[in-house]
């Protein structure tokens, strides 16, 4: 079978190095200054994450979550509390994360603890989403589990969707939240050529704020 050699597949980086003069010194700060490039350059969907936890039984997973705030707290993300995910983050609350913006030769890892996001923040969240993204939330509530076929799918959302009116303000499951990843290490890489790429790490410092390091490529 012909195909493409994974091995055969490089882009050269080009562009100016980065220094550490570059960079703020507080992640979140320089997080935002990236974000706003990022979205400037008009990636498809900039605030895709990949978000990797660990199971109770010790396997690590990751996919692909949609990043819906931050601050200098950390990054704000929904999902079903009952889903794999949500179930390895409350058995094991660390995670970490990549935005993967290759497309302008950057990534930016957090890695950090997890903690639940208030009921009143969940709501707000949620009233914001468009009705059929609620009805959504709604219909998989088995988040992650097997289901027959998608008219399975297709039958509960028709379901949900006959219990409220286009009127009615649909309320939030009491499955469904978020949760805030509060980073204890963050890097920002950026491709440089010949595979010279610069890699800067934050860590706290001990003294409420943090320490900026250069990491060998």
């Amino acid at each position: 079978m012909d195909h493409r050699n994974p091995a055969e597949l490089r882009k050269p980086y080009m562009g100016e190095p980065l220094h550490r003069a570059d960079l703020a010194d507080h992640p979140m700060t320089q997080f935002h200054l990236w974000f706003d490039e990022a979205y400037a350059s008009d990636l498809a969907e900039p605030n895709a994450m990949v978000l990797a936890s660990v199971e109770p039984t010790g396997m690590p997973r990751a996919r692909t979550v949609l990043m819906k705030g931050y601050d200098r707290r950390g990054l704000r993300f929904f999902t079903n509390y009952t889903s794999r995910k949500g179930q390895a983050l409350d058995a094991d609350p660390r995670a970490s994360v990549v935005f993967p913006w290759h497309a302008i030769r950057r990534q930016v890892l957090f890695a950090g603890r997890v903690t639940r996001l208030s009921d009143a923040e969940n709501d707000r969240y949620f009233a914001s989403r468009p009705r059929g993204s609620q009805i959504g939330a709604w219909a998989s509530e088995r988040q992650s589990q097997p289901v027959t076929d998608r008219a399975e799918l297709d039958r509960l959302y028709r379901e949900f969707d006959d219990v409220w009116t286009a009127e009615e303000e649909i309320p939030r499951p009491a499955y469904w939240g978020g949760y805030r990843l509060v980073p204890e290490e963050v890097e920002f890489w950026q491709g440089g050529a010949d595979r010279m790429h610069d890699r800067f790490v934050y860590t706290p410092d001990g003294n409420g704020g943090w320490r900026v390091e250069r990491l060998a490529p």
